[in-house]
Order: structure tokens, then C-alpha cells, then sequence
């Protein structure tokens, strides 16, 4: 005969009015999150009828209705949200409910003590299989923990609630009172992936190696990284949720968890919320284990995942670094959650990418996201210590051990143009830039080329960018006296400050400044650059190229003067020019091999070449 779960639980299957009547006035109750919510209780809890007073409902963001926080019912109830969505977000800032603000991964603790007690467990569970547990389905996140204190736990019973894995599960003898119900879960409704989003998740995917394990939550930015993650190989989830982008993955390859550290082979998440599809794949699937989030949200567990990515987003950023993703000013948002959870993570993770992305503007572009300051009672939920990578649609800067100006000149790169002068002319107000500091432009990404030396090196080949000063700085100081004089026809002293935010501040239309580097993670160095100034008058670019002594004949300087001139040409230019020392032989050499004739002409002291392009 076949387990028939109801003869199992006839003692404890009753009516929603009858279970909701084990509660107690005054009892603190633990209410299970997002697609678990148990809807099919509410009415009975809300009931005029109902016990229920004085109660407070603690829960993180749940999809569908909350009743208990509409204005009606405020005398009988009290919510704090541990992380509020849409439909407590009025009444918190109405000051109908609260919010409480802490790391995701600290809540658990927080209830086994009892500071913050649960009396009550209002859950939805699976039906049980043959042994007597039932799963907690599409959310684990609090509930073991609450489950240790409560005194009463009510189950609502969904026959749609997907079995899932991992070690976390309840047995009948532990629950009071059953309600079988039959409904679907909430759906969660997904952001369009706008251009900006798209564009963001370009700049992320490619801070994204290969065998690299995966934090994302929900949203347009995770959306735009899923988009081109076909591109990675060998990738891991270890995340406190993900979203239904991730099937395809899947089941393309690319998301297979080979490579990871903990865990190999498992998605490891703490509760899931999407549509039908996510709950399909989820269910009974080996693959996909949920675990409590003070494990899957321990920095000190997801640090053990090599090659951590972390992917969060954020209200807005100020200059120095700091995040707010929880308040609009006084308004409370939403709350931590695990954003500095897996921040912190993965900054302690072998090979960890911790990353903040954010629109770069708000309100249909009327506000910016990057601000001066933080707004008057904005919360910094991750603080410019533990910042590490800012994205936005306009790239991705590394703030990590940078100082003040670095930080905000970076910050300013990636802010929407439109906001960059009143950004640029506030932090000089402030003197967090140089008084002096030139507007950095728009960085032109698509014109960064990979190349590879003569010996099989692998560089790239960019831009420069308005925080490049320290790199340039740092190359210039370790040239030869005879490589400077090449460049600058004398043995300078060292670059002054000017020169270098010249250099790095190029309108990249009539000065062009190419950088060819190497990146290990953050840590980048210049192994040469190359540069253009336009004459208006003859239509020709007068160019330069300088490659660091220990690179020095290895096709560099070559690769970087094909660049310029691509990129001449393609702005309409008639043509090249420099003036090289006679015995710059390298300089010369990199004429002849850059593939078009050049005419030379000599005379005392210098050799002036020039290269007119074709029609």
C-alpha cells in the first residue's frame, strides 16, 4: 500500500481557526519568508474571531499579503521586519510595525538566546514523507532556530511545496497543528533587463574567472550578469537565494559546481524565490541543497569557497565608499541582509571578488546614486573599509586600499556624465580631490584590446583611465635614464603632478592615452603606454610610445602603436607623426612594423617620421 501522510497526521490535521487558536496573546511568532509565507493562515489570524492579540510577527521578506500590518489591526498587532519587502515597508515608516538591523547570518543566535524570543513557528512545510519529516521546501533561512525555543508550531501543509535537500527538516512529532492547504506559491515578478543592467553585468562578468562560486541575489543587476555567464566555465553557486536565470546555466554546463571548494557539486543556497519554473527545478533536485542561513552566511563559511564572487547592490554610494542599500535618508527600505555577510566573505576567500552595482542614477535619471555624501539619515549598511569593487553602466573601479582621492576619483568615472562636474566640483569644495583635477571623461571600454608578448605573455591593452596617476608614477620610476631620454628627449627628474592628471584626464577624442597592463585581481601593472595629441590644423596626431625596460623588445610598443592608429583612423585623422632621437632605434623599428609606409625626414638631432593614411 502507499504511505498515506494523512492517517499519519490525522491527530494533528485540523482547521486554520483551530490551529491559530493555539496561540497565546502576547506571544512573539516566527513567521516562515518569501514564497513560504503561510497565506493560507492569514485569514483565520486576522479573524475577528481569532485569540490572537498583542502579538508580534517577526520574518524576513515575504511575497504576497501581510493583513497583519494594515492599519485596521494595529491595536491587536506588531511586526519587525529582519528584512522588510514591499508589503511592510508602509507600515514600518507609517510606524505601524519596525525593522531591526542586523547581518542575516547573526539572527539565528539571536533567537536560540532568546533576546529576541519566538513563542510561535507559522510555517509552510511539505507533506511528510514516510518517515515523518516534512521539508521546509522553498525556505530554510530562520526556522531551525526558531524551532529549537518555540513553544507552538503551527504547519500549514501546501501539497505544492517542492521537496528540497540539505540537512534541515521537521518532523511531524514536532509540529502541533497541520492545515493542509493546496495553493501555489508566490511568484516573485522579475526586473526587465535594461541596457544599463546588461551593461553592468558585462563590467561584472568580467571581474568573473573561471571555476569562480557565486553569491546573487534577485534583480535586474544578477539578471545582466546571467545574461553573458555563458561565457565562464566550471562556475559554483553558494548564495543565500538565486533566481530562475541560473536553470539555463545549468543545463548548458556552465554551472555544474566541479570546481568548488565546499560543497563540489552543490548549489548551496537558504531559501529560493521565483516562479513555477525555479520551483519545478528545485524540487527533489540532488544538485540544490538549502542549508540555515547562519551557515550559508557565515563569512567564515563562504570564505572557504575559493574564488568567491560576491555580487550585491546598493541605494547609493557616497565619495569615500561608503554603501547605503537599506534607507532612502530616515525612510527605511528594506535592511542588511547578507550583503555585508558575503562582502566580507569573499574579501577573506582565495581569489574573492567582493562587488557592489548600482544604476548610476535614480528617478528616471533625475538624481545620482554616486552622491557627494550619503543622504541626512542614510545607514551605511557595508562601510568603505570593506568596500572592494563598484560597478555601475559605466565600469567597474577597485577601491580597496585606495586613499580619499583615489576613491572619489574613481567613484566620479562611473557616475553618470551629467552628474560628474557637480560630483568633481563638490569634492574639491570638500579637498578630497586636487583643486586642479580635470573632468575625467567617459571611458571608452570597447577600445581595450587583449594581446600577447613575443614570449606568450598575456597583457591588455586600454585606455587610460583617471586612476591610472599612481600606475604611471610608479612605471616611470622604475625606467632607465636612457628609456626617459628616449621619451623625453631628457633625463627627467620625476613627473609632476600636473603632467600626470594630464595624462590620465584625456578628452579621448584629440588626446589619447593607451596603457598596455597586467592585472593579478586588483593589482595591476603598466608594462608600457603610447599616446596621440591632434593637430586641428593638419589633421595629424602626433603619437608616442614608451614600453619599461624589462619588456622592452617584445612586440609591446608595436601592439601599442597598431592600437593608435586604428583608432586615428577610425576619427578621421590624415595621419601620424612623431619626432624620435636618431638613435631611438626601437621607436623607429616600431614605425616600420606597424604596417603602413612611413616617410622619415632627418635633421641635427632629431628624425621626424610620418605616416599618411590611405583614403
Amino acid at each position: 500500500m502507499s504511505f498515506n501522510w494523512r492517517d499519519r497526521c490525522k491527530g494533528k490535521l485540523t482547521t486554520a481557526e483551530k490551529a491559530i487558536a493555539l496561540i497565546c496573546r502576547g506571544d512573539n511568532i516566527y513567521v516562515s519568508a518569501g514564497s513560504a509565507a503561510p497565506l493560507g493562515l492569514y485569514a483565520a489570524l486576522v479573524d475577528e474571531k481569532s485569540p490572537a492579540y498583542d502579538n508580534v510577527f517577526y520574518h524576513l521578506l515575504t511575497l504576497g499579503d501581510s493583513p497583519y500590518v494594515r492599519p485596521e489591526y494595529a491595536r491587536r498587532f506588531r511586526h519587525c521586519a529582519f528584512f522588510m519587502g514591499g508589503n511592510v515597508r508602509t507600515a514600518v515608516n507609517e510606524g505601524r510595525a519596525d525593522c531591526m538591523s542586523v547581518f542575516l547570518h547573526e539572527i539565528p543566535d539571536l533567537i536560540r538566546s532568546r533576546q529576541v524570543p519566538m513563542d510561535t513557528m507559522l510555517i509552510s512545510v511539505t507533506p511528510p514523507n514516510e518517515e515523518g519529516y516534512c521539508s521546509y521546501g522553498t525556505h530554510i533561512d530562520l526556522a531551525p532556530s526558531a524551532l529549537e525555543v518555540a513553544r507552538t508550531v503551527i504547519a500549514e501543509v501546501n501539497l505544492q511545496m517542492p521537496w528540497t535537500n540539505g540537512p534541515s527538516r521537521i518532523h511531524v512529532d514536532q509540529i502541533d497543528a497541520m492545515v493542509e492547504v493546496d495553493h501555489p506559491l508566490p511568484h516573485l515578478v522579475y526586473s526587465k533587463i535594461t541596457p544599463e543592467f546588461e551593461a553592468m553585468g558585462r563590467h561584472i562578468v568580467d571581474l568573473i574567472p573561471d571555476g569562480a562560486t557565486l553569491q546573487m541575489g534577485i534583480g535586474g543587476v544578477p539578471d545582466g550578469v546571467l545574461h553573458f555567464l555563458h561565457e565562464r566555465n566550471d562556475l559554483g553557486i553558494h548564495t543565500e537565494m538565486f533566481s530562475e536565470g541560473v536553470i539555463n546555466l545549468v543545463r548548458k554546463g556552465n554551472i555544474n559546481c566541479k570546481r568548488k571548494s565546499l560543497h563540489p557539486g552543490k548549489m548551496v543556497a537558504s531559501f529560493l524565490m521565483g516562479t513555477q519554473r525555479l520551483y519545478d527545478f528545485i524540487k527533489d533536485n540532488p544538485m540544490v541543497e538549502l542549508y540555515p542561513v547562519d551557515y550559508t552566511n557565515d563569512p567564515k563559511v563562504i570564505a572557504q569557497n575559493d574564488r568567491m564572487v560576491a555580487i550585491n547592490t546598493a541605494l547609493e554610494v557616497d565619495l569615500t565608499g561608503q554603501v547605503c542599500s537599506d534607507s532612502i535618508g530616515t525612510r527605511f527600505y528594506s535592511g542588511f541582509g547578507g550583503q555585508v555577510d558575503f562582502i566580507r566573505g569573499a574579501a577573506q576567500s582565495k581569489g574573492g571578488v567582493p562587488i557592489i552595482a548600482l544604476e548610476s542614477t535614480a528617478k528616471n535619471g533625475e538624481i545620482s546614486r554616486i552622491v557627494p555624501t550619503l543622504k541626512e539619515g542614510a545607514g551605511v549598511v557595508t562601510s568603505r573599509a570593506d568596500v572592494h569593487w563598484v560597478v555601475t553602466e559605466y565600469g567597474a573601479v577597485y577601491l580597496h586600499g585606495k586613499n580619499m582621492q583615489q576613491r572619489a576619483m574613481a567613484l566620479i568615472s562611473i557616475a553618470h556624465p551629467k552628474f560628474r562636474q557637480e560630483l568633481l566640483d563638490k569634492a574639491k569644495a570638500r579637498k578630497v580631490v586636487f583643486v586642479d583635477q580635470p573632468m575625467p571623461s567617459v571611458y571608452p571600454k570597447h577600445m581595450e584590446t587583449k594581446a600577447k608578448t613575443e614570449h606568450d605573455v598575456s597583457y591588455l591593452i586600454r585606455p587610460v583611465r583617471v586612476t591610472d596617476e599612481s600606475l604611471i608614477r610608479r612605471m616611470f620610476y622604475q625606467l632607465s635614464p636612457n628609456t626617459i631620454c628616449s621619451r623625453f628627449f631628457a633625463t627627467k627628474g620625476s613627473p609632476s603632478m600636473e603632467m600626470l592628471r594630464r595624462w590620465c584626464a584625456v578628452d579621448y577624442e584629440k588626446e589619447f592615452v593607451l596603457v598596455a597592463s597586467q592585472s593579478d585581481g586588483p593589482i595591476e601593472r603598466l608594462l608600457g603606454w603610447g599616446s596621440y595629441t591632434l593637430d586641428e590644423k593638419t589633421q595629424l596626431a602626433e603619437v608616442s610610445v614608451l614600453v619599461a625596460d624589462e619588456f622592452q623588445n617584445q612586440g609591446i610598443g608595436t601592439a601599442i602603436m597598431q592600437s593608435l592608429i586604428l583608432i586615428a583612423r577610425d576619427k578621421k585623422f590624415k595621419g601620424i607623426t612623431a619626432e624620435i632621437m636618431p638613435d631611438n632605434q626601437r621607436m623607429l623599428k616600431i614605425f616600420e612594423e606597424c604596417g603602413y609606409p612611413a616617410k622619415t625626414t632627418r635633421s641635427e638631432g632629431t628624425v621626424a617620421v610620418r605616416i599618411d593614411f590611405p583614403a
